[in-house]
């Protein structure tokens, strides 16, 4: 029942809110951004992995203006197509078997749901369901932010994008200085594992979120032009008291650094991360996941005590040779990206450190933006294993992405 309310509800508020913020005085505002892609695979080690479409994300993000200082906003995502649950054929990991799965498919998510005080441009408070800064996908996660069909790779795997978590926000400018401090509910370390690190860990399995333990981030920006940011981002929490059941007897506490940057001045694009994370006690963690019910759905494999990822890509428009006032709108960028990320940079204890979650990827495309809100998405991308045999995925993919 409450899914076939759901939908109805979230579109109806979607026209009311298109609607209003046709008048100009109108305190409603929407926004939003979306993408579709296809992907066909040449992997070694799944040789039968079948080509894909995937409506990967509708995003609607409304606004709603209370006052001078104070407004209301949110932003809901449908990912994947709708609601319900899929089939995951998952063969890499659960101790090397094969093994079905259930798993979330398509949903409905709110990203963030909460009001903003704007008291001055230095000092600014936010409250509720907010997006959590950490890494560069957290502030430019639209299509039109990225050169390859789906967000970076290399961040993907080694925290949740988008992460979303509950608590307060202080937030403020200071000349060309940006800053955000947050407390926020933390991580359930029972999601923890060998391929994702500590993606799963961010609570979305069940309908309430567990809060024994605050976590706490902090981001700064320095714009020097304005298109041109480089930045620093941090979290720490404790993961062992938001578990579902009180099993654990020890801290689990997760720390990450995120150095962060992109350049985009005339025909010249440029984006790079460095991402570091520990985990604490990740061999006591990781024997104490392995004894987990099927019924959380979790992965039960080992878990990294450190985590490494690095990515950076350059694009140039090549329009700009032969632009005209006419044809200005139209871009056509030609770009390289490099990936390296091991989720299992480091193991404690008996722990086994798996080559297999050591990958680097070499990624090669074509973006056309047919306005700036419309892009065409085309790449190639070799991934290499750090095992000796059948360890090339490569993967050929185009994408449609749009933001209004």
């Amino acid at each position: 029942m409450k899914k076939q309310l759901i939908f109805p509800t979230v579109l109806g508020m979607f026209i009311l809110l298109s609607i209003g913020a046709v008048a100009e005085t109108n305190p409603f505002s929407v926004s939003g951004y979306g993408i579709i892609n296809y992907a066909n695979f040449d992997w070694e080690l799944d040789p039968n992995r079948r080509a894909a479409i995937d409506v990967e994300r509708f995003v609607v993000a409304p606004k709603y203006r209370i006052n001078d200082t104070i407004r209301l906003e949110a932003e809901i995502e449908f990912e994947h197509g709708g609601t319900g649950s899929t089939m995951e054929f998952d063969k890499f990991e659960e101790f090397g078997e094969f093994e079905m799965e259930i798993e979330k498919g398509g949903e409905i998510i709110v990203e963030k749901l909460a009001a903003v005080f704007s008291i001055q441009p230095t000092l600014n408070f936010r409250v509720g369901h907010i997006i959590v800064p950490v890494g560069l996908v957290s502030k430019r996660h639209r299509p039109q932010h990225y050169f390859t069909t789906t967000r970076p790779e290399a961040e993907t795997h080694l925290i949740p994008t988008i992460w979303h978590e509950t608590g307060v926000e202080i937030f403020g400018t200071l000349g060309a200085l940006k800053y955000q401090a947050q407390i926020i509910n933390g991580l359930d370390s029972t999601g923890f594992s060998s391929r994702h690190w500590i993606v799963r860990g961010h609570q979305l399995r069940f309908e309430t979120v567990n809060a024994e333990a605050p976590a706490f981030v902090g981001r700064l920006d320095y714009a020097f032009h304005d298109n041109a940011t480089v930045g620093i981002s941090g979290y720490y929490g404790d993961t062992a008291a938001n578990r579902p059941k009180p099993d654990v007897d020890f801290d689990a506490h997760v720390g990450i650094v995120s150095f962060h940057g992109f350049y985009e001045v005339n025909a010249v694009k440029v984006r790079g991360l460095f991402l570091w994370g520990m985990l604490e006690n990740a061999d006591r963690l990781s024997k104490v996941n392995r004894t987990l019910s099927n019924n959380l759905n979790v992965k039960r494999t080992p878990i990294g005590s450190s985590a490494l990822g690095w990515s950076v890509e350059a694009g140039y428009d090549v329009l700009s040779f032969f632009k005209t006032a006419k044809a200005s709108s139209h871009v056509l960028d030609l770009f390289a990206r490099y990936d390296y990320y091991d989720t299992m940079a480091s193991v404690e204890g008996s722990r086994f450190d798996n080559p297999r979650w050591e990958r680097s990827t070499w990624t090669f495309g074509i973006n056309y933006h047919a306005h700036s809100q419309l892009v065409f998405k085309s790449h190639y991308s070799l991934r290499r294993l750090a095992t000796k045999d059948k360890n090339k995925e490569n993967t050929f993919a185009v994408g449609l992405g749009f933001q209004y």
